[in-house]
């Protein structure tokens, strides 16, 4: 008797082995993948400036690394108190000094240019398609609010085709740097606006990726939360995060389609150099 409907593992355009530079970017769920690759002993960087929820942010992140994108005091926002914030990233990056912000964002987005320079495989993973802009058009669209109040911006929805017209151009420039292009679509649910607003807006982005699909692979993994576990008990706390049981399960999902054998027999001895590494023995004290 069945009693799920699990997803069948699928063949991608390309593989993934412990040759490759690995880059993820996007929504937190990027960090939960990112970080059992490293534990898995591949060299992967995952949203080194913070994640980033929206396709437009993000596309707008990789235009930047693509054309070498040097930030300056015009690109950052005032608050009342004179602090300074670049609303790009995560809320990290404000200080009270426009050139220090300057300073450490210019060093830390060139750190990410090196590694996306050398970057292989390039994972993209879209979280919401609501958007908070500061005038109103999709090129004043913000990656953090930063905690500005709310009538600081405007909030927006991105279309489909506003998503595919963006990232189509982009892909065919990362393709012509020999780089594979994986999009997927975060299963963390962003109920601000309730269920149904939550499943419009991964509907927008799920479609987007699927006018997306011809030029770029896509990995299901809002769809093995959804429709494979498709339980609470996968779940953290929130009801919106998905557990270490659920990434641990997604992640296997991506191993069976990603990695060969090799790779998959490579990853497991390195998972438990990892493992053995971060045991702390118990030290006997009694003399």
């Amino acid at each position: 008797m069945k009693l799920r409907t699990e997803i069948e593992p699928f063949r991608p355009s390309f593989s993934v082995s412990h040759d490759d530079r690995i880059v993820l970017l996007g929504s937190c769920f990027s960090d939960n993948i990112g970080s059992r690759l490293v534990r898995d002993g591949f060299e992967a960087l995952h949203n080194p400036l913070g994640p980033l929820y929206n396709p437009l942010s993000l596309a707008r992140l990789i235009e930047n690394l693509l054309d070498a994108r040097v930030y300056t005091e015009d690109d950052f926002v005032s608050d009342s108190e004179g602090g300074v914030h670049c609303l790009d990233f995560a809320s990290r990056y404000q200080h009270p000094e426009a050139k220090q912000l300057v300073d450490k964002l210019n060093s830390e987005f060139s750190a990410l240019k090196t590694a996306f320079d050398q970057s292989t495989v390039l994972i993209i993973t879209f979280g919401s398609s609501v958007v908070y802009s500061l005038d109103g058009t999709l090129d004043g669209v913000v990656g953090n609010c930063h905690k500005f109040p709310a009538d600081f911006f405007r909030r927006m929805t991105v279309s489909i085709d506003d998503i595919a017209d963006r990232w189509q151009p982009l892909v065919a420039r990362l393709k012509q740097q020999e780089k594979h292009l994986l999009f997927t679509v975060s299963p963390i649910r962003h109920l601000a606006d309730g269920l149904h607003g939550n499943q419009l807006s991964k509907a927008r982005l799920l479609l987007a990726c699927e006018k997306l699909s011809g030029i770029a692979d896509y990995f299901p993994a809002y769809e093995i939360m959804m429709d494979d576990l498709r339980d609470y008990r996968f779940y953290e706390r929130d009801l919106k995060h998905p557990s270490e049981l659920a990434c641990d399960y997604i992640y296997d999902k991506f191993s069976e389609c990603f990695f060969s054998q090799e790779t998959a027999s490579i990853a497991a001895k390195k998972r438990q150099e990892f493992l053995r590494s971060a045991h702390r023995p118990i030290i006997n004290n009694i003399r």
